[in-house]
């Protein structure tokens, strides 16, 4: 393979968010992997799971989450997977991205997403702050086995995953468990998040572990807040689906145009709402620097009297009752008495008449003239009630930013991926091995399935020799004989199962465990980088996995994996410390 391929098929074993961000094809090779896996098909055996077919679609995927929740928590610290420099990795995708095109793009190059995240400071959010601006995470993605074996993990009762993790272990399960059609499931990932737009009745989010419908999306309460945050403040880069990709860097797209068409006219109604007096009462419950613009009228003892309309949400906070629907009078009567006052500053906003105003008046908020009646109807003294207009416009009508299709070139796969009838892991692999000397995607989810009798060595070991600093950081105060000893003593278990499928060495260093050809490479790895010299071999004989340099044997360790290529010479591999 030319140095192109190579760089690509070691990112598909990697995987971490910047090479998926350089190799949009990783994205859903992620996802094609985990549907290889047996660990998803085994869910279906779940008691939980049981009549799930005598369910109806959404209460299948509530289901599914239910499932997700209680088995995956959300995980982005710096400490799994460790840290590498921009420098670096800025060197290693030159010849695949512009560097300021990748500066203006991806968030752990310089992008800063809009003003939400400029205010928040993205570097502190993620823990970067103490360290230079040229220190970047290495944010890998896992598949499921990875994302389960995080039990191993002190502080962890369960299996665990970044979003990108999320999204495809979500996409997998839903047509291995919820029987959801793979062309209905499209996956986007923004600068900073990645979350599945699922095609069924109105439409469904999922987000990191939470489903989020088109009802909960305009809601106004802080989980919808959360959830709604990449679509409002970011680009989409990246929209990957069965029939490809496209994204918005790249002027070549796989994507059936056909498909990303549905999916945009699906996701654009799915975020946009008419304006309803209902909208009005969850965009301000969402808004608390609108609220204070705000009172609400309410008679008491038959006159009217006004209490600010953040004591009312305030009162909702802690009450089954709101605002915005018939329960509003038990919430209004469990405000106390005194917290209602006679009058109101002329400079306030009355929520009741705006609301009237808006019931009675259909309003297009596509049409300036309908737009510029509802700013006159509220024009008051404060400046922040006449820009929450603005904002509540923006609150009803999101409008996705997605990767332009007219201006990419569309060159779908030659063969495009068919899964509809396997009912096993074994057939999705069969079918899938019939496709990949014909579909780019299907090649590299062989490689993030860790699977070394169906690939090469070079991009596995390239992987694990130039990118995994946490084992290297770890071992940094241990002796050579105090590194032998701690791989010894590792449980013989590989989180992979099957005779040829490969843990990294970061993967054995943070869950603890290992195959021993596993834990042998774990050794290669920071004996070799701490020698300074590159010169080792690593074979399989007569059952042991066999570390030498030269004629002497360092270490070994008895192995089942039966990988396709049993020698592997590590010499060609520079160290880390050095340009690959």
């Amino acid at each position: 393979m030319d140095m192109r391929d190579l760089e690509r098929r070691s990112s598909a074993v990697t995987l971490s968010d910047m090479e998926v961000f350089i190799f949009p094809e990783l994205l859903y090779g992620l996802v094609l992997a985990n549907l290889m896996s047996p660990r998803i098909w085994r869910w279906r055996d779940d008691p939980w799971f049981a009549g799930l077919k005598r369910m109806n679609t959404y209460r299948r995927i509530q289901r599914l989450k239910q499932y997700i929740i209680g088995h995956y928590v959300f995980n982005l610290d710096l400490e799994t997977w460790g840290l590498t420099t921009k420098p670096r990795e800025m060197a290693r995708f030159h010849p695949f991205v512009d560097p300021a095109v990748l500066a203006q793009s991806n968030a752990l190059f310089g992008y800063e997403g809009d003003k939400y995240y400029f205010d928040i400071g993205i570097r502190t959010h993620f823990g970067l702050d103490k360290f230079t601006t040229d220190t970047i995470p290495y944010w890998k993605t896992e598949t499921v086995e990875a994302m389960d074996a995080f039990v191993h993990r002190p502080g962890y009762a369960t299996g665990a995953g970044e979003c990108v993790s999320l999204a495809a272990l979500y996409a997998a399960a839903l047509h291995i468990v919820a029987g959801v059609p793979l062309r209905d499931i499209f996956l986007m990932a923004t600068p900073l998040h990645s979350q599945n737009f699922v095609d069924t009745g109105e439409g469904l989010l999922i987000n990191n572990r939470r489903l989020v419908t088109r009802n909960m999306w305009f809601n106004g309460s802080a989980l919808s807040g959360q959830a709604r945050r990449a679509l409002e403040n970011e680009r989409v880069t990246i929209v990957s689906h069965v029939t490809g990709h496209i994204h918005t860097v790249f002027d070549r797209a796989t994507i059936d145009p056909a498909a990303y068409r549905r999916f945009g006219q699906k996701l654009a109604s799915f975020l946009q709402s008419p304006l309803t007096p209902e909208m009005l009462g969850n965009f301000l419950r969402q808004s608390p620097g609108c609220q204070k613009c705000f009172v609400m009228r309410w008679p008491l003892n038959g006159v009217d009297r006004y209490v600010s309309l953040e004591r009312v949400f305030a009162y909702e906070q802690n009450s089954p009752s709101r605002l915005t629907d018939a329960t509003r009078e038990k919430l209004l009567g469990e405000i106390a008495p005194e917290e209602f006052a006679a009058a109101h500053c002329p400079g306030k906003l009355v929520f009741n008449d705006v609301e009237a105003y808006i019931r009675d008046h259909t309003i297009n908020l596509d049409k300036a003239e309908d737009v510029s009646a509802l700013k006159k109807q509220v024009a008051c003294g404060c400046l922040t009630g006449m820009s929450a207009i603005d904002d509540l416009i923006a609150f009803c009508h999101v409008r996705p930013r997605l990767p332009d299709m007219s201006r990419v070139k569309s060159e779908p796969e030659s063969a495009l991926i068919e899964l509809e009838g396997c009912t096993s892991a074994e057939e999705v692999l069969t079918r899938l091995e019939g496709l990949r000397s014909r579909n780019r995607t299907v090649d590299l989810a062989f490689y993030a399935f860790r699977d070394l009798s169906r690939t090469e060595s070079l991009p596995f070991l390239l992987a694990a020799l130039q990118r995994s600093p946490v084992a290297l950081a770890g071992a940094a105060s241990m002796t050579e004989d105090e590194v032998l000893r701690w791989a010894e003593q590792l449980p013989d278990e590989s989180i992979y199962e099957g005779p040829a499928r490969l843990a990294q060495p970061d993967e054995v260093w943070n869950f603890r465990r290992g195959d021993g050809l596993e834990r042998a490479l774990a050794v290669a790895l920071i004996l070799r980088e701490r020698r300074g010299d590159p010169r080792m071999v690593l074979a399989i004989e007569d059952g042991q996995a066999v570390l030498r340099v030269g004629k002497e044997t360092i270490f070994a360790l008895p192995t089942v994996k039966r990988p396709r290529e049993t020698v592997w010479d590590l010499a060609g591999i520079a160290l880390r410390g050095k340009t690959t």
